[in-house]
């Protein structure tokens, strides 16, 4: 059995903020998917997913837990999917999802930059400079998803193209 659709986009909109491994596996499960907290390891270590950020939790001594970007439950989705038709991990890999993890920590990376600068920028909100550097801000943020959205229609021309060499 595997996740739908309209299942997938409900759940991207439930854990919109991120999704800690343990939800990972809870969905799965709820599903009837098999996957474990060793396979999600691998698939990071192999680099098909990103690595988990850690984010603080409030409250005192409360610690931090590692969260991934909701995007990796359509990965997995995905990568079941193309080990049913009889791939590799190592196809899966090279030719699929060789370049999706890095995108998506990029992706995080940037987010991390923004918010920081909007922290800043909320700080300095009356000084002469700030609604330039405000503009300059939006700018750049634009340009960062037009990147990321460059990078994701690279990766899925060439994994289209490895999809129709494998068929042929």
């Amino acid at each position: 059995m595997s996740i739908d659709e309209t299942t997938l986009k409900q759940i991207e909109k439930q854990f919109s903020a991120g999704i800690s491994s343990a939800d990972i596996l809870d969905v799965f499960a709820c599903h009837e998917v098999k996957l474990t907290e060793a396979t999600l390891r691998k698939y990071v270590q192999l680099g098909l997913l990103p690595r988990s950020v850690r984010v603080g939790r409030k409250g005192k001594h409360q610690g931090s837990q590692g969260m991934y970007p909701v995007g990796v439950v359509r990965q997995i989705v995905q990568i079941k999917e193309l080990m049913a038709k009889d791939f590799t991990i190592e196809q899966i890999q090279r030719d699929f999802l060789f370049m999706r993890s890095d995108v998506q920590l990029l992706e995080q990376t940037l987010a991390t930059i923004f918010r920081t600068l909007g922290d800043v920028l909320k700080d300095r909100e009356g000084e002469g400079y700030a609604s330039a550097v405000s503009a300059d801000v939006a700018e750049a943020r634009a340009m960062s998803r037009e990147l990321i959205a460059k990078l994701d229609t690279i990766e899925s021309r060439l994994s289209s193209r490895a999809r129709i060499r494998s068929v042929n």
